[in-house]
């Protein structure tokens, strides 16, 4: 319990893009309660960058892309905020720097420096915010010990996937 006699809540967000076939990416974020039920999900329509972009952002296009045009829109757009922001892909790490909300990228190998784990999961930070593992690690007892932190994100593909259907049947 916390100070004011009610639970303690921890909101987590899920964050995924899919890229559609000549049309770009298309974003989405889940936001669950800790034991991972649905409170509020977002899409982003497919974003395409042009040649011009290609060329002046380079090897930094996926990044800026995924992370801050199209994580930073979605998660400016959902009512409910998430206390941290979990991807598979690497590339969204970028919308950390955008944020204060911490943003953490499911990974496999060797613990480092900039990791932990939670839910089974290995969680690496963006390198320019390494105490972000600091407030996670405060908030661990709030996620269940068995928690899948990839499922979630399954869901999200998921439902980007029938989002995609739909917008390509019209």
């Amino acid at each position: 319990m916390s100070k004011n006699g009610h639970s303690e809540q921890l909101r987590l967000g899920f964050l995924a893009a899919v890229e559609v076939d000549g049309r770009g990416y298309v974003g989405g974020l889940l936001v669950t309660n800790h034991n991972g039920r649905p409170l509020e999900f977002q899409c982003t329509t497919p974003v395409k960058p042009d040649r011009t972009q290609e060329i002046l952002y380079g090897k930094m296009l996926r990044p800026w892309l995924l992370g801050e045009l199209i994580g930073r829109t979605l998660l400016e757009r959902v009512s409910i905020k998430p206390d941290i922001v979990i991807t598979a892909d690497v590339d969204i790490l970028e919308l950390r720097n955008h944020t204060d909300t911490p943003v953490a990228c499911t990974s496999e190998g060797k613990m480092s420096s900039g990791t932990m784990e939670l839910g089974g999961r290995k969680l690496r930070f963006h390198e320019t915010h390494q105490n972000d593992s600091d407030f996670v690690s405060q908030q661990t007892h709030l996620i269940p010990g068995q928690a899948d932190l990839e499922e979630p994100l399954e869901r999200v593909n998921e439902a980007l996937s029938e989002t995609i259907k739909t917008v390509m049947a019209r």
